[in-house]
C-alpha cells in the first residue's frame, strides 16, 4: 500500500500534561524523571549520569518557560524549551505576529515537543513543518555540554544546519533547551469550507481535482468524524484559505466551483483529539492515502490530505517503523557515544 513509516502516539501523550509548577521550581530528581529549574541545573544532570554511565531518566522542561528576546521588526523569536506553544502564540498575536505550526492540544505542548517530535497540523498544507520556521538552536549533549547552532536573525548561512539535526530526534541526540524562530504576520482573513463525499473513492477524485486547481489552500484536511449536529457523509474534505481579504475571496470562488460551499472550521481536530483511546499514524504515499483509508474499515481518522498523513483510532495497526538506519546508528554513537539518552528505535 506504499506506506513508508508508522509511529504510535501513546509515548507522546503521556508526556503532554504540563510538570507541576513547584516540582519544576526545586529542580530536583526522583526515580522517575528530573525536573530542572534552569539549563545549568540541566547540564549538571547531565553530566553526572554521563560519568556514571546512567541512563538519563524523563526530563521534563517546564521550568524553562521564558521568552527570551522578541524582535518583531525582524520577525524573530527566541525562547525556552519549556514553553507551550499556546502561550508563545498569544504573546506574539499582541504584535501581529504567529509561529505558523498548529499542532493538536497547543495548550500542553512544549516547543521542546514541537522540535524534537517534529509535530505540526493542518496548515502544514500551507506553511509547512517547523522546519521552515526554526533558525537557531541551543541544545543540552548527553554529557551536559552546551551546543548553539544557527543564530537570531533570518539571514544566517555560517556554520552547519545542525539544528535540523534535532528536528524529529525524539531526545536521542540530546535535549532541546532553546529556540530561535522566524515568524510571520497574522493573516488578515482566514476561511474554512468543506463538502462531503460517500467514499475514499470520491474522496480521491476531489483530491486530484484540487491539486490540479489554481488554489493554495493552507490547510486540505479530510475526516470521517461526526458533526457537532450528529451523524455526516462518510468522508468530509476541508479546505483553508488565509491571507489578503481579496485573495481568500478569489480562493473561494475557485473552491466553490469544486463542490466546496458550506462553511466549514478545523473543529474535526479538536474533537479527535480529545477521544479516549490511543491514536496512531500512518505516513503513506500522498497517491496511496485514499487506497489507506478504504483498508481502515470503520476507523476514525483525521488525515492531511495533501500530503499523505494519517491518525486513526481503531481499524487495523500499521507496520512498525523499520530499524535505524546505518547513518542514525552513526549519529547516535557520535553524540550520545555512552547512550544514555534514549536509542534511536522509536
Amino acid at each position: 500500500m506504499g506506506m513508508k513509516t508508522a509511529v504510535p502516539l501513546p509515548r507522546l501523550a503521556r508526556r503532554l500534561a504540563p510538570v507541576p509548577p513547584a516540582r519544576a521550581r526545586c529542580g530536583r530528581v526522583s526515580a522517575m524523571n528530573l525536573a530542572p529549574a534552569s539549563t545549568a541545573d540541566l547540564a549538571a544532570m547531565m553530566a553526572e549520569h554521563h560519568a556514571r554511565g546512567a541512563r538519563l531518566p524523563s526530563v521534563e522542561v517546564g521550568a524553562l518557560n521564558h521568552v527570551l528576546a522578541h524582535t518583531p521588526e525582524d520577525m524573530t523569536v527566541k525562547v525556552e524549551s519549556g514553553l507551550t506553544l499556546a502561550k508563545l502564540q498569544a504573546q506574539l498575536a499582541t504584535r501581529g505576529q504567529w509561529l505558523p505550526v498548529d499542532p493538536p492540544r497547543a495548550d500542553r505542548v512544549l516547543i521542546r515537543d514541537v522540535i524534537e517530535h517534529d509535530l505540526s497540523g493542518p496548515r502544514r498544507c500551507g506553511f509547512g513543518t517547523i522546519r521552515e520556521h526554526l533558525i537557531g538552536l541551543t541544545a543540552l549533549l548527553a554529557d551536559g555540554r552546551v551546543i548553539h547552532s544557527g543564530g537570531n536573525v533570518v539571514k544566517n548561512v555560517a556554520g552547519y544546519d545542525v539544528q535540523k539535526l534535532f528536528i524529529g530526534s525524539r531526545g536521542t541526540l540530546g535535549i532541546v533547551v532553546e529556540a530561535v524562530f522566524k515568524l510571520r504576520p497574522l493573516p488578515e482573513a482566514e476561511v474554512f469550507v468543506e463538502q462531503s463525499v460517500p467514499n475514499a473513492g470520491a474522496a480521491a477524485g476531489v483530491i486530484e481535482a484540487v491539486q490540479e486547481s489554481p488554489v493554495t489552500p493552507v490547510a486540505f484536511e479530510m475526516h470521517n468524524l461526526p458533526g457537532a449536529g450528529g451523524p455526516r457523509a462518510a468522508i468530509t474534505l476541508v479546505l483553508g484559505f488565509s491571507g489578503a481579504r481579496e485573495e481568500v475571496d478569489w480562493q473561494l470562488a475557485n473552491a466553490g466551483a469544486m463542490g466546496f460551499a458550506t462553511a466549514s472550521s478545523l473543529g474535526h481536530e479538536a474533537r479527535f483529539w480529545t477521544g479516549s483511546s490511543a491514536a496512531r499514524k500512518w505516513s503513506v504515499l500522498p497517491s496511496k492515502l485514499c487506497e489507506t483509508l478504504a483498508a481502515l474499515g470503520e476507523a476514525r481518522f483525521v488525515a492531511r490530505a495533501a500530503n499523505g498523513i494519517l491518525y486513526a483510532r481503531g481499524g487495523p495497526s500499521p507496520p512498525p517503523p523499520g530499524p535505524p538506519s546505518a547513518l542514525v546508528r552513526r549519529m547516535k554513537d557520535t553524540f550520545d557515544p555512552k547512550h544514555i539518552l534514549p536509542d534511536p528505535g522509536f
